[in-house]
Formats: structure tokens, C-alpha cells, sequence
């Protein structure tokens, strides 16, 4: 690729940032979303998990509701987290490919090092903070299953 004339660096500095800025808010509105999930889903465990002695007088299909209720946010928590996954690769494309166009490539770089650089004997290769991310809904959903068979047995 070429390089830039001089007086259009200073511009495609100034994409540059804005795009770097935009993939920021998109990983903060992320963190922000996950917090509410995470939230919502403790106090619904919490509550259903301290109501387990009352809840042999509970109905079946009470229980059957709060379970679907949360599998259903559990799903809805996963589809967000891979749409935020894949909006935040398309968005680092695009700054990996006006990176070219500058002196360095900050964010290039640093995938380079994190993939390819020597990783302790444990692990195999760089985990990415959405691969472990994406566990905890799944992990939520086994928690209101549980409970909902544990509520059928009581």
C-alpha cells in the first residue's frame, strides 16, 4: 500500500481515532450490558435458590415459568454478547486497515504478540476475554434447569 501524502495523514489520523473511540464505546456499552444480565440473573437465582423450601407448595408450572424466563434471558444475553463480538471484529478491521496507512499499527501489533508470542505451558493459545464471556449465560442456563428439576422433586 502507499503511503499517504503528508497532508492526508493528519485526516486519516483523525478516522483513526474516531474509529478506535467508537470500537471503545462499543466494548463499554458491552461491559455495561453485561453487568445488567449478570445482575438480573444472580437476584433470579438468588431469590429462587433462598424460596427452595416454600417452593414444594409452588406449582410446577410456576417454576416451569421462571425457568423459561430465564433460559430466555440467558439466550438473549448470549445473542447480544456475539453481536457485540461481531461488531467490535468488523470495527477492528476497519482500524487494522487504516492502520496500514500509518507509521505504526498499534492494534495490529498487539494481536500479533498476543497470538503468536509464547504462551505458559497451560494454555495453548490467547483466550479472548468473549470466548470465557459467552460460558456465563450458558452456565446460568444450567443453573435454572437444575433448579427447575430440583423444584419437581421436592
Amino acid at each position: 500500500m502507499t503511503t499517504p501524502e503528508p497532508d492526508h495523514r493528519a485526516e486519516i489520523f483523525d478516522i483513526y481515532k474516531v474509529a478506535v473511540e467508537m470500537a471503545d464505546r462499543v466494548s463499554a456499552r458491552r461491559g455495561t450490558a453485561n453487568a445488567f444480565f449478570l445482575s438480573v440473573q444472580s437476584a433470579l437465582i438468588t431469590l429462587l435458590g433462598l424460596n427452595m423450601p416454600a417452593r414444594s407448595q409452588f406449582p410446577w408450572w410456576g417454576s416451569l415459568a421462571v425457568a423459561i424466563a430465564g433460559v430466555t434471558l440467558s439466550a438473549a444475553w448470549w445473542l447480544q454478547l456475539r453481536s457485540y463480538r461481531d461488531l467490535n471484529s468488523a470495527k477492528f478491521k476497519v482500524i487494522n486497515s487504516i492502520e496500514q496507512r500509518l507509521p505504526i499499527q498499534l492494534f495490529a501489533d498487539e494481536w500479533q504478540a498476543l497470538r503468536g508470542g509464547p504462551q505458559p505451558r497451560w494454555r495453548h493459545r490467547y483466550a479472548d476475554l468473549g470466548a470465557s464471556e459467552r460460558l456465563v449465560p450458558l452456565l446460568f442456563v444450567i443453573a435454572h434447569l437444575i433448579l427447575f428439576i430440583g423444584a419437581l422433586t421436592v
